[in-house]
């Protein structure tokens, strides 16, 4: 046999064995094709269907066109939702940011025990969200919660923290900038891979530690920050359980608490107008989607890579 047909032979087998693991590439994606199918791209089409009807979940939608986002851009509480969202998303994703990059700068500096303290601070991460640590914030902000014995231990009288309509959002607030650990621990994995040599030549050039951070620390760490930055915002935007345990479903007082996704769920799951939820989350998928936009459009002016 000619060395030609050798290699001919060799090229035939080669293609034979790269379509069977293309074969088998396939069979193991199928459930996960399949689940994106049926378990997202179904109903996420069937509930653009849906925004333009009025389905109450016990008839048969009818088609309504517009109506359902021509009414919601007159509905006060859909605005007052809209307005409670922006302010708890402007006011606590940066507040969180700051917490997390001050902590990671902390615990850069090489502390001992550095595992014990970064799981410490990760765990509230992992329970933020959930129902108990809801529960256990409308205890502590209480009208007799931790907050107010602490003030009255100095003679201070306190409110009822989660009662009181002017303070109420804020206590969500601190809530979310509290959950700072997940992105503590991406910004630690960034601070690590900042070389040494930049901060020891810029002592050298009698640079001091607040020009260091601002020079050196911000624009290579500002990838990381833009990261973190997207999906704190993306996470604030759909927030719901703290609202929904601590107003007890009722986004009070005074729809002080009313955040989007639980006006969502009040007009959906609450009033049966199915249709004018469907049209309100998509609503809030192009916000959402619009803010990540400019905040990449934007980060060409601040987020500096290696190359």
């Amino acid at each position: 046999m000619s060395v030609i047909q050798e290699v001919a032979k060799t090229r035939g087998a080669s293609r034979e064995l790269r379509k069977g693991d293309g074969k088998a590439a396939a069979i193991f994606l199928a459930p996960w094709f399949l689940g994106l199918i049926v378990i997202t791209a179904f109903p996420l089409l069937a509930s653009l269907y849906l925004s333009f009807t009025d389905y109450s979940l016990l008839e048969a939608p009818s088609w309504i066109g517009l109506e359902n986002y021509q009414q919601m851009f007159s509905d006060p509480q859909w605005i007052q939702s809209l307005k409670v969202t922006l302010r708890y998303v402007f006011v606590s994703v940066p507040l969180q940011l700051a917490a997390a990059l001050l902590l990671a700068m902390v615990l850069d500096r090489g502390l001992r025990g550095l595992a014990f303290y970064r799981s410490v601070y990760y765990l509230p991460s992992l329970l933020g969200s959930s129902v108990a640590i809801a529960l256990l914030w409308r205890q502590v902000f209480g009208a007799d919660g931790l907050v107010n014995q602490v003030l009255g231990f100095f003679g201070i009288q306190g409110y009822g923290w989660v009662s009181h309509p002017d303070y109420a959002l804020d206590t969500l607030i601190i809530l979310n900038v509290w959950t700072f650990g997940a992105p503590m621990i991406i910004f630690l994995a960034g601070l690590r891979q900042i070389p040494a040599m930049y901060y020891e030549a810029a002592s050298i050039d009698g640079a001091s530690k607040v020009r260091q951070f601002f020079n050196i620390t911000i624009p290579l760490l500002s990838p990381i920050i833009f990261f973190n930055l997207v999906l704190q915002l993306i996470g604030a935007f759909q927030t719901f359980t703290q609202a929904f345990v601590i107003s007890n479903g009722t986004g009070g007082p005074v729809d002080s608490t009313l955040f989007y996704t639980l006006y969502l769920y009040q007009r959906g799951f609450g009033s049966l107008d199915m249709g004018y939820a469907s049209a309100m989350a998509w609503v809030l998928l192009l916000i959402v989607a619009g803010m990540t936009a400019v905040n990449f459009f934007a980060s060409k002016y601040w987020v500096f890579y290696d190359d």
